[in-house]
């Protein structure tokens, strides 16, 4: 039976748990930077998966070796070894400044695990020190945990009482990090960009003057790049746009270019977990991290990364031409292809409705501000075609 639009739409609403406002949009398949409705509608697809389609729709390398995988072994569990997994370890070590690496099946539970590093550091090396100052308009996830390191207030009210352990500061005040930080500090939390919180670039010089606090200090700078990492900002990790190294990562979205999988990251000095003290019957099986494999070194071999940033300049400069013939628009800001367009007024939730009608994918990621996070494999006409598909539906608007 050939179901329609509004046929699925009844049927999520019969049976899903609304817990996301979704976009009146059933998508059926994907090719590329390009998606189709069940009725045939052909988008340019500039979410890609909320920034984790870093090769678009159905890449032949990742489509391949899922295939393979697939034929071959799909779980084991961590009780033993298994090849994708090591390969993929391999390949992200040899390519960071970090030495060893854990696989998660998300980026929330990257971050979860990630934060037992400064609590380990803490009590060895900081008389027990267990607080982590992450920053306002920040997302770590929606977990029980990551909601109290998050710094947006809506995500905690709900669920009081929160866990114990994160302090919220400014984002991009080096002076408001000082000032938190106490006996209690361990270690700082941050992302380069803040991606959900609206594309928060900070000053060239924030994430380095936070590392030399973080030395004097004896704490750990840890740099939640779930969203950032994997060429997002026009290099393979989003800290090396801001040169500086950090004592750990978390991965997550795009690592595994469109299946489940995240990954937290740290160099040898902090990483303390013993056997035991972190564990995913899940994490890292052989179809994930095969998948990831075949995303990570086709985005590495390629340079994708700098494809994202050269499409992310022109993705930026085309903004800017919009800006100038419609007055609403207030700023153009992002870096690589993590973009955001912000408007005077809260009409993001009009814009994107307006766009889906002209067949361009978005994300208002704030009631006055919309994201773009195409594939870092996008082409200079399909960025072109998407701005121009924007323009229409801003004239409607």
């Amino acid at each position: 039976m050939m179901r329609s639009k509004a046929d699925w739409i009844e049927m999520e609403k019969q049976y899903y748990m609304f817990t996301v406002r979704r976009q009146p949009v059933v998508i059926a398949r994907g090719e590329g930077t390009r998606a189709w409705d069940v009725d045939g509608k052909e988008y340019l697809d500039f979410c890609a998966g909320w920034a984790v389609n870093n090769l678009g729709h159905c890449h032949p390398a990742i489509t391949q070796a899922i295939v393979d995988q697939a034929g071959t072994l799909l779980q084991t569990s961590n009780q033993f070894y298994t090849t994708p997994q090591l390969l993929l370890a391999q390949l992200l070590v040899e390519n960071s400044c970090l030495d060893k690496v854990f696989f998660s099946n998300s980026g929330v539970e990257a971050v979860e695990g990630v934060t037992k590093l400064p609590r380990k550091h803490g009590r060895k090396n900081r008389d027990g020190a267990q607080e982590v100052i992450t920053a306002y308009n920040s997302i770590h996830g929606r977990t029980m945990g990551m909601i109290a390191a998050t710094g947006q207030p809506h995500y905690q009210e709900a669920w009081q009482p929160l866990a114990p352990g994160f302090v919220h500061v400014e984002f991009d005040n080096v002076e408001a990090i000082m000032e938190a930080t106490t006996d209690r500090t361990a270690a700082v939390m941050l992302e380069p960009v803040q991606g959900e919180g609206g594309v928060n670039v900070p000053s060239g010089d924030y994430l380095s003057r936070v590392r030399k606090w973080c030395d004097e200090q004896g704490l750990l700078l840890v740099l939640d790049e779930v969203q950032t990492g994997i060429g997002r900002l026009g290099s393979l990790f989003g800290y090396q746009r801001f040169g500086v190294e950090p004592d750990a990562i978390s991965l997550g979205k795009g690592l595994g270019g469109g299946v489940p999988v995240g990954a937290f990251m740290s160099k040898d000095a902090c990483m303390s977990l013993e056997p035991g003290d972190h564990g995913s019957t899940f994490g890292g099986n052989p179809l994930t991290t095969a998948a990831a494999y075949a995303s990570t070194k086709y985005i590495v071999d390629h340079d994708m990364s700098a494809n994202a940033l050269a499409m992310g300049e022109r993705l930026m400069a085309a903004l800017e031409g919009l800006k100038s013939r419609f007055d609403f628009i207030s700023e153009v800001r992002g870096m690589g292809l993590l973009v955001a367009l912000e408007f005077d007024g809260d009409i993001a939730a009009r814009v994107v409705a307006q766009s889906n009608e002209d067949g361009l994918l978005l994300n208002p990621v704030r009631p006055n501000a919309i994201r773009f996070m195409p594939p870092l494999n996008v082409s200079a006409g399909e960025i072109d075609e998407g701005v121009e598909r924007l323009a229409t539906a801003l004239g409607k608007i």
